[in-house]
């Protein structure tokens, strides 16, 4: 653990789109939260050793040549090598016997937009043509979880949540999945069971495990799998799809930290402990500002950049003071964001004067995708958000948020001021939990 005293001239550069930015912070005392990284590895030899010494059966026992097989697919909202992944889990099925021709690879989009057939050519290179996007109005149910574990809004148990699944994957024969394991607002680390059951899953699902009775249960945190029931709820989930194998990664500051295959909760965890080490960084104070660094691809609209803020708030440990702000340097090429999802999101942010009388509504319920604005709205009962140097401040302001020009614009002379450069990939956590860095630098 390494602690600096503060300076006074600063120059921080954090992620903006595709690019980074640089920011002054002259006249502030600054901190850089910087994980401790981790060491890279080669992506497409880590992923042909996970297949190779998978955690459980081979893939060999899990499939026949004849089988049509659907390969889940995380998509653009997540940063993973998606092609390189795609690529060896081909070269594994035609070692085996499976045609090129029985295999199609299904876009997980949750309530995502639709991707269009150039940013599929871009993700996917080569296999582009083998891909369809995920309609979540097209599904199948293949059963219920939760069973007395799950309480509708009147308080009653009820029989469980119905699992639906798109139907070229509740048609296949067998079912693969790619994904990355890093932190999850509510499921603590995503990855495993969670590409197929919701990225190519119906509402019904994605309904409850986002709505406000399970987001308020204990367990349900940033980072958290033991003991957390969204995560438990989709693991079952999956296990009623019948997930074959998972190819999953984990990534860190120096690039992607391990590859692991075969049963879901088994990489996750494996993949968890990874992310973990490498993410954790200790708090041991307040701040009056903090910046969340987001980048592409999060940072394309508000509903997912917003993931900066709340990452930070509601974590492990939140570094803010009472009255502290988040600002969070965002893009913003598609506004809101153009899916369901994000278009719920918008429109219940909007319709409202203040984040309390929002926060007191939405925890009646809502539409999925309107718990994003759930979770904003809990953080703006108790910090200011600003998004600056984006390209729809007009929607920032809609949203109950600030925005403003530039970072500097948005933080006072004199503050506080703790920097994370990648929000979504660092874990604030208490000094007790772990060693990471602390630093700061001219």
């Amino acid at each position: 653990m390494i602690f600096v005293a503060p300076l006074r001239t600063w120059f921080v550069n954090v992620p903006l789109g595709d690019g980074s930015i640089d920011v002054s912070l002259s006249d502030c005392d600054v901190t850089v939260a910087e994980p401790p990284g981790g060491e890279a590895v080669d992506v497409k030899a880590a992923a042909q050793r996970a297949l190779e010494e998978p955690l459980g059966a081979p893939l060999a026992e899990r499939i026949d040549a004849s089988d049509d097989v659907a390969i889940v697919v995380t998509d653009m909202t997540r940063e993973a090598p998606d092609d390189v992944l795609l690529e060896v889990l081909l070269e594994c099925l035609a070692d085996l016997g499976v045609a090129r021709e029985q295999v199609t690879v299904v876009v997980g989009l949750g309530l995502h937009r639709p991707m269009t057939d150039a940013e599929l050519e871009a993700m996917l290179g080569p296999h582009a043509d083998l891909a369809v996007n995920h309609n979540p109005e097209s599904v199948v149910e293949v059963g219920t979880v939760g069973g007395s574990e799950v309480y509708g809004a009147s308080g009653n148990a009820s029989d469980g949540v119905p699992v639906e699944i798109g139907l070229p994957v509740a048609n296949a024969d067998a079912v693969l999945s790619t994904g990355v394991v890093e932190p999850h607002q509510y499921a603590g680390f995503s990855g495993g069971a969670k590409t197929v059951v919701i990225g190519a899953g119906g509402e019904s699902l994605i309904r409850h495990t986002h709505g406000p009775e399970t987001l308020a249960r204990e367990g349900v945190r940033l980072g958290r799998l033991e003991g957390n029931p969204f995560r438990e709820l989709l693991d079952e989930a999956g296990d009623l799809v019948g997930i074959d194998l998972s190819l999953n990664l984990t990534h860190g500051p120096t690039g992607v930290l391990g590859v692991r295959a075969g049963d879901g909760r088994r990489i996750v965890r494996e993949l968890a402990t990874v992310a973990r080490d490498a993410l954790s960084v200790p708090i041991e104070r307040e701040y009056d500002a903090v910046v969340c660094g987001v980048g592409a691809p999060k940072d394309a609209n508000l509903y997912q950049a917003t993931r900066g803020a709340t990452y930070v708030a509601l974590g492990d440990r939140n570094p803010l003071r009472e009255g502290g702000k988040l600002v969070v340097p965002a893009a913003l090429p598609e506004g809101a964001g153009e899916g369901t999802g994000e278009r719920r999101f918008y429109r219940r942010l909007r319709e409202v004067d203040d984040a309390e009388s929002l926060y007191d509504d939405l925890r009646e319920g809502y539409d999925p995708g309107a718990q994003r604005a759930f979770v904003v709205a809990r953080v703006l009962c108790e910090h200011e958000i600003v998004v600056t140097n984006s390209e729809a401040p007009d929607v920032v302001e809609e949203c109950l948020m600030r925005a403003e020009p530039d970072v500097c614009d948005a933080v006072e002379s004199g503050s506080d001021v703790l920097v994370v450069p990648d929000a979504l990939n660092t874990l604030l956590v208490a000094c007790s939990r772990a060693d990471g860095g602390l630093r700061t630098r001219i």
